[in-house]
């Protein structure tokens, strides 16, 4: 997300109006998650909008609809499928890599129709799979075909780490939500092709967090010295803090990454800045 209006007043500046809180949002962070096109598909003018909003750099990860993913479970969408593209291609290359996040019931019976789907895809945009389904994180057989069949299509596999959520407490309304909702998987650090991408969900407390991503920090460098580019999201149960734990997590991996491509500078509450 981008839109938290909890963000305005201590990280955007307090006269960022709604619906313009990409333009901050772009200058503390480079990449943001797109939930939004998981429940329907924006309006052409909202999408114009981000478009006119996001820099060139910036790169939005956005998920296909649950109609394509849940409902039909891959089956017989392709319609609903070139509908989503050809509502986003606005973004153009911002735009990727797109999120096909899958249901936990989405097992390794149901490998052949991924596979099948994936063929299809148009192969001009980057692909990710998210999987919830705990056979396909234990290191066994399943697991290995998933990655080969993605492999196969060059289709990167999105990582989802829920462990610091569930090793935390669970005291506020948000809190409980993640306890009830995030799935609560082995955490697999596979790369499969040159974009991996983690998405981390951590605990309210701010400083809680740093002890469950080091390994994270540790992995991103390894990545970026094999010549890849990783995509990371630091979330927590109710976001609050979000911006300013990804700058943080961002500036660790500088600390060993000497050459990383620095964050931009931010649009911040103090600046106080129209936007317009």
């Amino acid at each position: 997300m981008w839109a938290n209006r909890t963000w305005t007043g201590r990280y955007f500046p307090s006269d960022t109006p709604a619906g313009r809180e990409l333009v901050p949002y772009s200058s503390w962070c480079t990449a943001v998650e797109g939930n939004t096109t998981f429940y329907g598909l924006p309006s052409p003018s909202t999408v114009t909008r981000w478009s006119a909003d996001a820099p060139d750099g910036f790169r939005f990860l956005f998920k296909l609809p649950q109609v394509i993913t849940h409902h039909r479970r891959l089956r017989d969408s392709d319609e609903e499928l070139h509908r989503f593209l050809d509502r986003l291609e606005p973004l153009g290359h911002r735009a990727r890599p797109f999120s096909i996040q899958l249901p936990a019931t989405f097992g390794p019976a149901d490998l052949p129709v991924l596979s099948a789907f994936l063929r299809r895809l148009p192969t001009e945009h980057r692909w990710g799979v998210e999987v919830r389904h705990p056979e396909f994180c234990t290191g066994g057989d399943e697991e290995r075909r998933l990655n080969d069949l993605l492999a196969g299509h060059h289709v990167e596999r999105i990582i989802i780490d829920t462990r610091a959520v569930f090793a935390g407490p669970c005291l506020t309304p948000a809190e409980r939500e993640a306890f009830e909702r995030k799935p609560r998987l082995m955490v697999r650090p596979v790369a499969i092709g040159e974009h991996p991408v983690v998405r981390f969900i951590g605990q309210t407390a701010a400083e809680a967090n740093p002890v469950w991503w080091s390994k994270w920090v540790a992995k991103v460098a390894q990545w970026l010295g094999e010549g890849r580019s990783p995509m990371v999201f630091i979330h927590t149960p109710d976001n609050q803090l979000a911006p300013a734990l990804a700058r943080r997590f961002h500036a660790e991996v500088g600390t060993v990454v000497v050459d990383l491509t620095p964050l931009p500078e931010p649009i911040t509450a103090a600046s106080q800045q129209r936007l317009i």
